[in-house]
């Protein structure tokens, strides 16, 4: 090939070459086309559409928490009720007393010293029956709340044996009241667990001696301000009671005394049973008998106490009443014990002789100094 053609041939070459390059510009190759194209979708294609559908997960959430909410709402407002609510010293101090009035019904006896009544009142919506002393003259004259011990119910007479003391403080110059407790006819029969329905019974009467004392009735000699309590055995337990709740007593006497600790109490009872046949008192748990006893409260206590027991006592121990004597020192409270040997659990003969006097000149030197 000559030399011209030779330079012909590689002009038209280079002609070829370049209208191959023009189109590569404008028009890309799908190759590359194909990456953008799946880049373009990746996004459109991300799980945006699909996490729709896993959403609802949100939704049942938040209904099963609603209800979990809710259900542990609902207990708060109700907490559980206290089986002992009412029977505790607290909730006796927190409640209120009397209402109504005590009555005479008729009477029973007419002595030179005094007369006596029958006589009923209200509590908590039973009628309760008992006799009333009032001395000859025109008073006021201190009172005196005398409370018998147990006696089997269906052998029981509203001139008991504690009628002897009644009568004694009536002679010294005493208007007596001698409630039959509930349950012992013709009172009516009430809520009593551990005695505390008795108790009320006599919180019950203290706030009506107080209304009606100095007025117009049954109570116009009786001296509001001069208020003591005498209690024998059960009685007893019952004074301790009350002196824990009303500060306005007096003075009291306790005579063969039940312990101020119901554990005391339960512990005697269930020797005495045999191990049991003392009713669901039985299983009361201890951390609620602390709140049910009056031995808890003794440091409350501002009434003078004088405290009686025979050391030859076979029904109650006369080691409780010494117990609860050092105790009422320890506190530093007004308190005086007298032992008594040779006599039962309720006193016969001189000893009786003894402790009625020495009754007497207790309430003297504590009510009759204050009703002055």
């Amino acid at each position: 090939m000559s030399k011209i053609a030779r330079l012909l041939l590689a002009v038209v070459m280079l002609l070829v070459v370049g209208c191959q390059a023009t189109p590569s510009t404008s028009n890309p190759p799908p190759t590359e086309s194909l990456p953008t194209a799946t880049a373009t979708l990746a996004p459109t294609a991300t799980p945006s559409p699909s996490a729709t559908p896993t959403a609802p997960p949100s939704p049942t959430a938040t209904a099963t928490a609603s209800p979990t909410a809710t259900a542990t709402a609902t207990p708060t407002p109700t907490p559980t009720p206290d089986p002992y609510a009412g029977l505790t010293i607290e909730d006796l101090r927190a409640r209120s007393y009397g209402g109504g009035e005590l009555a005479i019904e008729r009477t029973m006896a007419t002595t030179a010293a005094f007369a006596r009544y029958l006589v009923t009142y209200p509590s908590d919506g039973l009628t309760i029956y008992g006799f009333m002393n009032v001395p000859t003259g025109e008073g006021p004259f201190p009172v005196a709340i005398v409370l018998h011990g147990y006696i089997d119910p269906a052998v029981y007479d509203t001139l008991a044996y504690t009628t002897r003391y009644a009568d004694a403080l009536a002679r010294a110059g005493y208007i007596v009241l001698h409630p039959n407790l509930r349950g012992y006819p013709p009172s009516d029969s009430g809520p009593n667990s551990f005695r505390v329905g008795m108790a009320v019974d006599v919180l019950n009467l203290l706030a009506l001696i107080r209304t009606q004392a100095g007025q117009p009735g049954p109570l116009e000699k009786a001296n509001a301000e001069a208020i003591g309590l005498m209690g024998h055995s059960m009685g007893g337990g019952i004074t301790w009671r009350v002196l824990t709740v009303d500060t306005g007593v007096g003075a009291a006497v306790l005579y063969g005394s039940m312990h101020a600790d119901e554990l005391e109490n339960r512990n005697w009872r269930l020797r005495r049973s045999g191990g049991g046949g003392i009713g669901p008192e039985g299983n009361t748990p201890e951390a609620d008998l602390l709140r049910i006893s009056p031995a808890s409260y003794l440091q409350d206590i501002v009434a003078p106490v004088s405290i009686h027991h025979s050391i030859h006592d076979e029904t109650v121990p006369y080691e409780w009443s010494e117990a609860l004597a050092a105790r009422m020192e320890e506190l530093d409270k007004p308190v005086e014990l007298f032992l008594y040997s040779n006599t039962p659990h309720t006193f016969r003969g001189e000893a009786d002789q003894l402790f009625m006097q020495r009754m007497i000149a207790f309430f003297d030197a504590h009510l009759r100094a204050a009703g002055e």
